[in-house]
């Protein structure tokens, strides 16, 4: 089934068909979807993370809206404010901290979509970190074992 865009606006508190994905304490809002790209606005609570991960085939990028996050960049820590740019590019390990005191709220997008979509239905409301760590990689994103 292919996906294409269709012209109009989307309104900062909707949804694509009014969805809204809660996971591991973290709030997605997906924007847009088509085959070519997927974006999504994201609220990361102070604490929360998405631990390093791989996306072999998606190229990932966050635009910073408010807040501050920590990015893990294959080992290098770099922190990111309003306006700022982070760049995930596609087989490179990277993992997403929110180390302050604040909420932190950006827009997410990856190219191409692949599974990302069926992955974050698949986790949603999922309790259990172990278990969205399965699911992932069966959608084609492969976090890393935990530094011993």
């Amino acid at each position: 089934m292919s996906i294409a865009e269709t012209a109009g606006i989307r309104k900062a508190n909707e949804g694509l068909d009014g969805i809204t994905w809660s996971i591991l304490g973290q709030t997605y809002v997906p924007k847009s979807r088509t085959d070519d790209s997927f974006s999504w606005h994201a609220t990361f609570p102070a604490g929360t993370f998405v631990p390093p991960h791989i996306h072999p085939d998606q190229d990932e990028y966050i635009y910073m809206l408010e807040g501050e996050l920590t990015f893990w960049l294959e080992g290098v820590e770099s922190k990111a404010g309003p306006g700022d740019l982070a760049r995930l590019p596609r087989d490179k390990a990277h993992g997403i901290f929110n180390k302050s005191d604040q909420t932190a709220k950006c827009l997410f997008w990856v190219s191409p979509t692949q599974k990302l979509f069926e992955l974050f239905t698949a986790i949603h409301g999922v309790p259990d970190p172990a278990e969205v760590v399965r699911r992932a990689a069966l959608h084609n994103v492969h976090f890393l074992p935990p530094e011993a």
